[in-house]
C-alpha cells in the first residue's frame, strides 16, 4: 500500500537541478523534466552519497565515428562523489541497468507535488 505525501510546490522545482525535500531520516530529490516531475531517493546506491545534489546533465552518445555527440541533456543525475550517472526517469545506472537509484511515483495536483511512498 502506498501513501501520498506532499513534497513541495511545482513552482519551487528548478529546471536544471533537484528540489531536495526532507522525508523522515532521508531526503528525496524532485526533478522537472520535459515530460513532468520525477522523484529519486537522495542516496546513491554506490556509496551512499547525496545523489540528487549532484549535477543534472546529459551524456555522450555511442557513435561509429571519432566524434563526441552530446545527448539526453537534463535527463541524468551525476553523483558528485564518483560520477556515477543515473536516469532521472527510471533510476537506472547508465553502465549497469541492474543497479538503480530508488524512485518514487509523483503526482501533480494544481501546484502541489505529491510523492507516493
Amino acid at each position: 500500500m502506498t501513501v501520498k505525501q506532499f513534497a513541495c510546490k511545482a513552482s519551487e522545482v528548478p529546471h536544471e537541478a533537484a528540489k531536495i525535500v526532507p522525508f523522515g531520516k532521508f531526503s528525496i530529490g524532485i526533478f522537472k523534466l520535459n515530460d513532468g516531475y520525477h522523484a529519486l531517493l537522495n542516496i546513491c546506491p554506490h556509496r551512499g552519497a547525496a545523489l540528487c545534489e549532484g549535477p543534472v546533465c546529459g551524456t555522450t552518445k555511442t557513435t561509429d565515428a571519432r566524434e563526441f555527440v552530446y545527448e539526453r541533456e537534463g535527463e541524468l543525475i551525476r553523483c558528485a562523489w564518483h560520477g556515477w550517472e543515473f536516469d532521472i526517469r527510471t533510476g537506472e545506472f547508465l553502465v549497469d541497468p541492474a543497479i538503480r537509484a530508488r524512485r518514487f511515483p509523483v503526482t501533480l495536483e494544481g501546484d502541489d507535488i505529491f510523492i507516493h511512498v
